[in-house]
C-alpha cells in the first residue's frame, strides 16, 4: 500500500527513536514478571530512557480513521509515537474499529459517533428475539461481514507497511482486535431482552452464545493466520498479558454470580481452551463472580479497570492468592493493598502514572 508523506514521516520518526538496547530491557522486564523471577511485590515496568516526538504529531479523528487505512495507520502509530516519550508503556497498534466488530457481522447496524466526540463506534442492538432466533437457525455468517473485512485488510496493511522499517516491527506488536468476549458480544446483539430471556428462554441464550464463540474463534483463528502468537506473552493495549487471548467481560456485571457461571463461563472456557490460556478483562464489578471465574483451566489473569466497585479482598483471593496476575490495577489501590495478609506475592502489575 502507498502510505502518505506525513505516515511516511511518523514512521521515519518512530524508527530513528526506538533504542533496541532499551525495548529489549523494558521486554525483558515483563518476561520475568510472568515467570516469577520478579523482586518487587508489585510489577512497575520501567523503560530506561523515554524519546519524545522530532517532528509535530498530526490529530487523527477517529471516525476519519474508521474509513482510511492511511489514517487508521497514523492514529495508532500517533500513540506508538507517544508511548516512547513514556517510561511504562508497551508499544502497540491494532486495528481498532471498536466493539461492534463481532456484532457487525450478524447485521447489527454500525454506529458512529458524533465527530467532535472523537469515540470509536459500536452497534445498535436488535432488541427483537425472533430476529436472534433466526440468527441462530442460519448459522454462523459471514467473518468478512461488517467490520470484518476492514480489520483484515488493516491488518494486511500493518504488515506490509512495517516490513519496511525493522525496529518497529520488531518492537511494535499488532494485537488482536477487540472481539469483546461471547456475553458482552450476546448484548451488543440483543440488547436489554437477552436479560429477561436469560429466564424466559435460556436455550435460545444458550444457542445464541455458542453461535457466538464459533464465530469469534472461526474469525480469531483467521487473524492468527496473519500474525504469530505463540510467545509465552503478548501486548494488549499498552501492556503485556499472559497467553493469546484478551477477553472482555463487562456485561457479567449486570448478571449474578450464577448466571455467570451458567451462561457466560462455558463460552469463556472455550475460547481459552482454543487459544491455549488468555486473561479476562472486566469493567464495573466483578467480585460477584470471580470465584467461579478463577477456576476456568488456562485463565492466567484478569485486568479490572474498576476497583473501587469490587470488595478487593474477595478479588485477591480468588486471584492472587490462587496464582492469578492483576494485570494494570490502578496505583493507588494497589499500594494501598500491598501489605494485606498474604501480600501480592509478585502478581500485581501497576503503572507509575502520577495519581493513576
Amino acid at each position: 500500500m502507498k502510505i502518505s508523506d506525513s505516515a511516511r514521516r511518523l514512521l521515519s520518526d518512530i524508527e530513528e527513536r526506538i533504542d533496541e538496547e532499551v525495548e529489549e530491557d523494558f521486554l525483558n522486564q515483563w518476561r520475568q514478571f510472568y515467570r516469577g523471577q520478579s523482586s518487587e511485590e508489585i510489577f512497575y515496568p520501567r523503560r530506561k530512557k523515554v524519546s519524545k516526538p522530532d517532528i509535530d504529531i498530526r490529530k487523527v479523528n477517529i471516525n476519519d480513521a474508521i474509513n482510511d487505512f492511511d489514517l487508521m495507520l497514523q492514529y495508532e502509530f500517533n500513540n506508538v509515537s507517544l508511548n516512547l516519550g513514556t517510561p511504562y508503556n508497551v508499544l502497540a497498534v491494532r486495528t481498532n474499529y471498536g466493539t461492534g466488530i463481532l456484532s457487525s457481522l450478524f447485521g447489527a447496524d454500525i454506529v458512529e459517533m458524533p465527530y467532535e466526540m472523537n469515540t470509536l463506534p459500536t452497534t445498535r442492538a436488535i432488541n427483537d428475539t425472533e430476529k436472534i432466533r433466526e440468527m441462530v437457525e442460519k448459522g454462523t455468517p459471514d467473518i468478512y461481514g461488517g467490520f470484518g473485512q476492514k480489520v483484515f485488510e488493516m491488518g494486511e496493511v500493518y504488515k506490509e507497511v512495517m516490513k519496511d522499517y525493522p525496529k518497529i516491527s520488531k518492537y511494535v506488536h499488532v494485537y488482536h482486535p477487540d472481539l469483546q468476549g461471547p456475553l458482552d458480544i450476546c448484548e451488543l446483539l440483543w440488547g436489554c431482552e437477552m436479560f429477561y430471556a436469560m429466564y424466559d428462554e435460556d436455550e435460545l441464550v444458550h444457542g445464541m452464545l455458542s453461535l457466538i464463540t464459533d464465530t469469534y474463534v472461526r474469525f480469531m483463528d483467521k487473524w492468527f493466520e496473519m500474525y504469530d502468537y505463540s510467545d509465552d506473552i503478548n501486548a494488549h493495549w499498552t501492556c503485556m498479558f499472559k497467553g493469546r487471548i484478551l477477553l472482555r467481560n463487562d456485561s457479567a456485571m449486570n448478571i449474578s454470580g450464577e448466571f455467570y457461571k451458567e451462561f457466560a463461563m462455558p463460552y469463556d472456557s472455550r475460547i481459552i481452551e482454543h487459544y491455549d490460556g488468555g486473561v479476562v478483562h472486566f469493567c464495573g464489578k466483578g467480585d460477584h463472580y470471580i470465584e467461579y471465574m478463577s477456576t476456568i483451566p488456562k485463565l492466567y489473569g484478569i485486568n479490572l479497570s474498576q476497583p473501587h466497585y469490587n470488595d478487593m479482598e474477595r478479588i485477591y483471593k480468588h486471584t492472587v492468592d490462587k496464582g492469578l496476575f492483576i494485570i494494570e490495577l490502578k496505583r493507588s489501590r494497589a499500594e494501598a493493598d500491598v501489605k494485606r495478609e498474604g501480600g501480592f506475592k509478585g502478581l500485581v502489575q501497576t503503572k507509575e502514572i502520577p495519581g493513576w
